[in-house]
């Protein structure tokens, strides 16, 4: 799967360890940034990765700031993007399953490699439910 991964320089660390993780499981990753833990802003990469999905130039997205919180509302100002902050597995299932999320974002200060990789491999790993109630409420959010 191609994946494309963005981050300001407090995810920094932990996209680079998540990055090497998935490449090793086979996915192609397109890093967006950041190349440093010098200081920048997350706005700038939250915004790149999400126009990179949702162009179709990637299946998914994940992007990293030090809570993850500030780059997951800069990813879903993007028209198309469904960006979830996973903080655990039934946060990462459910962002998939119920919310068709096509982003993930994580804490490179809140949140392990090992909990990354945790969180990562089940939003990969969970396909969208189709229902018709999270179907009309995927299409509400594209439409907003």
């Amino acid at each position: 799967m191609r994946i494309a991964m963005a981050s300001d320089h407090g995810g920094f660390a932990l996209k680079e360890g998540l990055k090497s993780y998935l490449t090793g499981e086979g996915h192609e990753i397109v890093d967006l940034g950041t190349d440093s833990e010098d200081s920048t802003d997350y706005p700038i990469y939250g915004e790149k990765c999400a126009e990179y999905v949702v162009s179709g130039k990637a299946e998914k997205g994940i992007v990293l700031c030090g809570t993850g919180i500030g780059i997951s509302i800069a990813a879903n100002k993007v028209k198309g993007a469904r960006c979830a902050l996973c903080a655990s597995e039934i946060l990462a299932e459910l962002a998939a399953n119920h919310n068709d999320a096509n982003l993930i974002a994580l804490g490179g200060r809140t949140t392990s490699l090992e909990d990354a990789v945790k969180y990562t491999k089940k939003w990969l790993a969970t396909a969208f439910d189709g229902g018709e109630r999270h179907v009309r409420r995927v299409k509400m959010l594209t439409e907003m």
